[in-house]
């Protein structure tokens, strides 16, 4: 129990310190190369890890219609805002944003999934919303300004709460491996034409340090802290494992002060203890029931 708790910190260390890489990466390469260039390499590691276990497998045409979907939205969509929005906005306000995931994945299931909306659940949300409202004034209601970098942000939380919601549908028929790789197979053939399209001239560094960041987060953000990730979370209690998960904005935090020298400030933290709240109050009585359909 000791050593899967290990793991799943370690997970959440990398996925919060993503925020601050993608936003030393996006100061040497152009989002959209970026996006293609990263979904390139996440393909890979994908390929190798089916091949390795030889998991190839067919999905019907109903499903691909869903992966193709997924893939775009959920994947080439979400990966491009991200970097594009890491262009302008603070790393930490982004993972503040993102932190609010669970909350509208929540609102999207009761509304396309008929899943139950709960008083729990629309408490949570005016939280969150409290402490997003705190995060982007800085204190200073007054002289309100939102960066256009968080609008993006917005979008990835969306792109994301989305493929939350597409990947729930597919894995009642496909496993995760397979949503996976399609998934981002279909992400990477779209991104090609928009990276040749949407930024002229590109920018692409020529340094080798830049480029074993870039392709190091592919791997281990998006493949291996995900294997880990998913191998350990049968082994620990679901509401732990999601407090563990929402500890991001605080990880981004301490990194964005490491690597940035950018300092912590107590609205950030107060922010973030609301959003935590928030989402902590909203997934509270789902866990619970989960258990009580359990045993």
């Amino acid at each position: 129990m000791f050593k899967a708790y290990g793991w799943l910190t370690f997970c959440v260390v990398i996925w919060g310190s993503n925020f601050v890489f993608g936003k030393m990466l996006v100061q040497d390469f152009s989002p959209s190369l970026l996006t293609s260039l990263r979904l390139l390499f996440i393909v890979m590691f994908l390929v190798g890890v089916t091949s390795y276990k030889k998991h190839f497998k067919r999905v019907s045409k109903f499903d691909l219609l869903f992966i193709l979907f997924l893939g775009v939205i959920g994947v080439f969509i979400n990966q491009w805002s991200f970097f594009k929005g890491l262009q302008t906005a603070d790393p930490t306000t982004s993972a503040i944003i993102l932190a609010m995931t669970p909350i509208l994945t929540g609102l999207l299931a009761a509304l396309f999934l008929k899943e139950k909306l709960t008083i729990r659940m629309l408490m949570g949300s005016v939280l969150a919303i409290i402490g997003i409202y705190f995060v982007v004034v800085k204190g200073n209601s007054s002289s309100l300004h939102i960066d256009k970098g968080l609008i993006w942000i917005v979008l990835t939380m969306i792109t994301f709460a989305i493929m939350i919601i597409i990947t729930r549908v597919l894995s009642q028929r496909i496993d995760p491996l397979t949503i996976t790789l399609y998934s981002n197979l279909v992400g990477f053939i779209v991104s090609i034409p928009f990276a040749i399209s949407l930024e002229a001239p590109l920018r692409m560094s020529t340094n080798i340090t830049d480029w074993a960041m870039l392709i190091g987060t592919a791997v281990v953000v998006h493949g291996i802290a995900t294997l880990i990730w998913n191998n350990n979370i049968r082994h620990v209690d679901a509401s732990k494992a999601s407090v563990l998960s929402n500890l991001e904005p605080f990880v981004a935090m301490i990194m964005g002060l490491i690597l940035l020298y950018k300092p912590i400030t107590g609205v950030e933290i107060l922010g973030s203890l609301f959003i935590l709240a928030g989402v902590m109050l909203s997934t509270y009585q789902r866990t619970m029931r989960d258990k009580r359909s359990v045993g």
